[in-house]
Formats: structure tokens, C-alpha cells, sequence
């Protein structure tokens, strides 16, 4: 079975990392392995340190670089991310039951064979939501999207992140 990925969408301030962290929390719960995806949408980011061996390496011209310690192994791609496939970021995740998707709505927008959680935070983000985003497996967030009558669920992950996972488990990863 291919690794199953879900993203979890929104607009800023929506609670899409609260959404994240409480979805990773549950399925943690249930025993899956969990992986995450966060993009991160400052332009000059790095998770590296200038001036530590790792930074150095890359200044050198190292493409990738492996960072190997006691309780933590990274890896650093010195690449694009407009030049890299959101299969090969889930790729990256294979070792895990699921992959959650933090971000990157518009590149997943319509890619179906990834299910979004949709994080809205009023009845516009909602209805722009069904018209933005397939496949929608549940909205959740501050705004009860039930109120739309869209025939997608409606979960708050901040008071019912164990039906939020639930939905999950039953649509993507029961055998």
C-alpha cells in the first residue's frame, strides 16, 4: 500500500498547526506512524546554522548534507522547492503509516489523490473552499462550516481531534 498523505489547509491564523499538532497527537494515540510536512514560507529560511560544519559543507557546494547525531539524523537539500514534487516530499516520509501536510495549499489544491482538512475560519473561507480544494475530507477551525450544508464534516480538532483522526483512520488507513 502507497503511503497515505493528507494536507492540512488554511489561511494564516486559521489553526492549521493546532490542527496538525492534535491530529499527529491522536493518531500517535492510535499507534500510527506519523509523519510531517511544513512549509515554510519565508524566503531565506534555513534550518542549518551559518558558521557549523553542516552550513560550511553546503558553502562548499555540498547538495545534500546529512546531519547524524545520537537521537536525530537530518537531511539538508540544497534545492528549490519549485523544483521538487510533493510525491517526493511524501517519498521522504516512507517509513510512516501517514504524511501530514501542513501548507503548500496552492500546489495541492487539486491534487486528488491527496484529501485536504480544510481550516476556515468564516462562511467565504468555507464556500472558497469547495471551490478551491478536491478532494475535502472534513473542514474544521474556528467556523462550523455544518452552517453550508456543503456534505463535508465539520470537526473542531481544538475540542474533537480524536473524531478528526477517527475520519482519517476510517478513510485512509483501515485495510
Amino acid at each position: 500500500m502507497a503511503i497515505q498523505a493528507v494536507a492540512i489547509v488554511g489561511t494564516k491564523k486559521s489553526g492549521k498547526t493546532t490542527t496538525t499538532e492534535s491530529l499527529i497527537r491522536e493518531l500517535t494515540k492510535k499507534g500510527y506512524k506519523v509523519a510531517a510536512i511544513k512549509h515554510v514560507s519565508e524566503p531565506e529560511f534555513t534550518i542549518d546554522t551559518p558558521g557549523k560544519d553542516t552550513w560550511r559543507f553546503a558553502q562548499s557546494g555540498a547538495k545534500t548534507i546529512v546531519s547524524a547525531a545520537a537521537n536525530e539524523v537530518a537531511t539538508i537539500q540544497k534545492k528549490p522547492l519549485n523544483e521538487v514534487t510533493i510525491k517526493e516530499l511524501v517519498r521522504k516520509c516512507s517509513d510512516n503509516d501517514i504524511v501530514l501536510i501542513e501548507g503548500l495549499k496552492k500546489r495541492l489544491a487539486r491534487t486528488q489523490n491527496i484529501q485536504k482538512i480544510v481550516v476556515v475560519k468564516s462562511k467565504d473561507e468555507a464556500n472558497y473552499a469547495l471551490e478551491a480544494y478536491k478532494p475535502i475530507l472534513a473542514f474544521s477551525g474556528p467556523y462550523n462550516a455544518e452552517n453550508i450544508n456543503s456534505g463535508v464534516p465539520y470537526v473542531d480538532a481544538m475540542k474533537n481531534p480524536e473524531e478528526l483522526a477517527k475520519i482519517i483512520e476510517e478513510k485512509l488507513l483501515k485495510k
